[in-house]
């Protein structure tokens, strides 16, 4: 790779191409242009190409790519060959979904605990994950060595528990909440709005104007200071 930093809207695009290339891959395919990416992935092909370029040369002018060391490459990338454990902090409704959910897309990535204060639920096995309670969250994470959680609290608690996650040694935040959480610098925090997706998706339609589809910009990633 080189030794430049990646711009946050193409590491959003990596995971897009990697599913796609395994499609393929499954599908005994041996090659693929940047042509053929971009029907199918809905990304223009001049786009493809510059995100590809900041890892190198992947491909061949004339020739397309290879599938399947391509598919390698961006497994190697994403991490795909390393088992990520993640938590999950909040059995709701939206928290229950996630559970049920089971990250089909990827074979790296598990939610191994989940913690909730609901005392009907705390100490169950939910769609094969255990909930523990709140105050085993710090020992669990770190048995667990889990570097990864995903927040469906209620916003008026959520910085609370963002500070307790931190301690707990969580260096990567998926918040789910409304709420704009902050964290020491070096843990990561990528804030999921699902109201404002689906205002801005209704914007668009009757504002006449193009959201394009290249540059998923509305999932922020913030490192905190």
């Amino acid at each position: 790779m080189k030794d430049h930093q990646i711009p946050k809207a193409t590491a959003k695009r990596l995971p897009l191409y990697y599913r796609y290339l395994r499609i393929l891959h499954n599908a005994g395919k041996l090659k693929v242009s940047s042509t053929e990416l971009s029907e199918a992935v809905q990304v223009d092909s001049a786009t493809i190409r510059r995100d590809f370029s900041y890892f190198g040369e992947l491909g061949k002018r004339g020739y397309g790519y290879d599938v399947e060391s391509l598919m390698q490459f961006f497994a190697k990338t994403l991490n795909e060959d390393h088992m990520t454990n993640v938590a999950l902090v909040g059995v709701g409704n939206l928290g229950s979904a996630l559970l049920k959910y089971k990250f089909h897309q990827s074979n790296s990535i598990r939610i191994s605990a989940a913690f909730d204060v609901n005392e009907d639920i705390v100490g169950r096995i939910v769609d094969g994950v255990p909930v523990y309670p709140m105050s085993d969250m710090k020992e669990q994470v770190k048995i667990q060595q889990i570097d990864v959680a995903i927040l469906t609290v209620p916003a008026q608690h959520s910085q609370d528990l963002v500070n307790e996650l931190v301690k707990a040694g969580i260096k990567g935040i998926l918040n789910f909440t409304p709420a704009r959480i902050t964290a020491p610098k070096g843990v990561l925090i990528q804030n999921v709005d699902l109201t404002n997706e689906l205002q801005t998706l209704i914007y668009f339609l009757h504002s006449g104007n193009v959201l394009t589809t290249d540059e998923p910009e509305n999932h922020e990633t913030t490192e905190s200071e």
